[in-house]
């Protein structure tokens, strides 16, 4: 099959990019220093891929997550960075499971539901889930009190990874880490979890990073200068034009737009609609056709690969492998 053939609008990864992106982390953070964040791609092929390069471990954002990485055989640890209230799905797997706890009742949802190890998980500054670093002791107690194992602690630095200035993306990660060291002399266990995509390269305390993006890239990432490549673009059909701008087929039901539109190379997004995207070409491009083909880079990367059930990785226009984005759900 060749790229041309795909209907659109069709999610596509470039393979030289995701090797790039797969090989350049896994000498930077080999094996257990990387637990890669699979809610990015959603997809257990390329989990493999993954794990193919040294990393066992694994974090997830939901338990539908969890569950498909313990049917596809990719369970020696895996991580629910995350709370919930209903842990039974996640004792009945046939995996390492290890769940984010931040309170007595998510305590006793992992212990009732047959969880027997959690990390705690500690506010280090982004307003979200998590306890303040002063209780995580406390938590920590509450835990063992129930039959827990408790591994350490996890702190995401979330309001720090997207900054454009460096020098205010160090700091804040040193900010934040100073709170999750903190709280880890209160709790204990030999892991420290944090980090992202962004803040890869910053962490001197942090054990393990929970970076996901770095392996396929999104234009909010691209702009911070990392050693990563984009990986993943959307492709899709001009159907229409008219003087001065075209239209493709693809728009919000193809696309995460939380961190802006997705980019054409030479173009200049206007809009996206349910099922369209209105741009203009640049200054000194040909005016696009009917029936042309597009690319578009989307901005964030994890709710975009969420609205597709395939991504199809390619070499050139030789499309190599179809692969179910099969974490989808809850």
């Amino acid at each position: 099959m060749k790229l041309h053939d795909l209907p659109t609008p069709a999610l596509v990864v470039e393979r030289p990019a995701l090797e790039h992106n797969l090989d350049t982390m896994s000498r930077a953070l080999p094996g257990t220093r990387l637990r890669p964040h699979v809610k990015a791609h959603k997809c257990t092929a390329l989990a493999r891929l993954q794990a193919a390069r040294g990393h066992a471990g694994f974090t997830c954002a939901t338990v539908r997550e969890m569950e498909g990485m313990a049917r596809a055989g990719l369970g020696d640890d895996l991580l629910l960075a995350n709370e919930v209230l209903d842990a039974r799905r996640l004792g009945a797997l046939d995996a390492r499971v290890t769940v984010a706890v931040d309170s007595p009742e998510t305590i006793a949802a992992a212990a009732e539901g047959g969880v027997r190890e959690v990390l705690v998980d500690v506010n280090v500054g982004l307003p979200r889930c998590g306890c303040a670093p002063g209780d995580a002791g406390r938590i920590a107690d509450l835990a063992r009190r129930a039959g827990l194992l408790v591994r350490g602690v996890m702190g995401y630095e979330g309001h720090v990874v997207g900054l454009g200035d460096p020098e205010a993306r160090r700091a804040g990660v040193e900010t934040s880490m100073r709170s999750l060291v903190e709280a880890h002399a209160q709790v204990g266990g030999p892991v420290v979890s944090a980090g992202g995509t962004g803040t890869w390269d910053l962490h001197r305390d942090a054990t393990e990073i929970q970076a996901g993006s770095y392996a396929l890239m999104d234009t909010a990432y691209d702009v911070l200068g990392l050693p990563f490549r984009p990986a993943l673009f959307l492709l899709s059909t001009v159907i229409s034009t008219s003087p001065g701008w075209a239209v493709a087929d693809a728009g919000l039901k193809a696309l995460g737009m939380d961190h802006g539109p997705p980019s054409i190379d030479g173009c200049k997004v206007w809009f996206c609609s349910d099922e369209h995207v209105t741009f203009a070409g640049g200054a000194g491009t040909k005016p696009p056709r009917v029936g042309e083909r597009i690319r578009l880079r989307p901005a964030h990367v994890d709710p975009t690969v969420a609205y597709h059930e395939r991504l199809h990785l390619v070499d050139g226009d030789d499309v190599l492998e179809s692969w179910e984005v099969d974490l989808r759900g809850w």
